[in-house]
């Protein structure tokens, strides 16, 4: 691999992993059956972040999201409110090592 190529995929590589985090939220509450996962979707989604949502069987939402770091705080902010039907009583944050495995942001099961 010449120096140019190989610097180039360092470059390509960088830019990718710099300013990118990744958070796994754990959301209480009234946050089933109102519409949470897909707000959250919908949110995620006009952020450019990526990851899933799903519901869990405690009657809690979790999230896992990974992205550019303000950009995945905006996502964090809004789930402490939800959708207009949601009573958010708490939000777990917990963060964990970025990596890039996702393209999109989905709902799951």
């Amino acid at each position: 691999m010449s120096v140019s190529s190989w610097k180039m995929n360092f470059l390509n590589y960088w830019e990718k992993i710099v300013g990118n985090i990744r958070v796994r939220l754990i959301v209480e509450g009234r946050v089933q059956g109102v519409w949470f996962r897909d707000s959250t979707r919908t949110q995620a989604n006009s952020l450019g972040v990526h990851g899933w949502v799903k519901n869990r069987s405690d009657g809690s939402v979790e999230i896992l999201a990974e992205g550019a770091e303000d950009r995945v705080q905006k996502l964090m902010e809004w789930c402490h409110e939800g959708p207009s039907y949601a009573r958010v009583d708490r939000v777990e944050a917990s963060r964990e090592e970025w990596q890039g495995e996702f393209d999109s942001f989905d709902i799951v099961f």
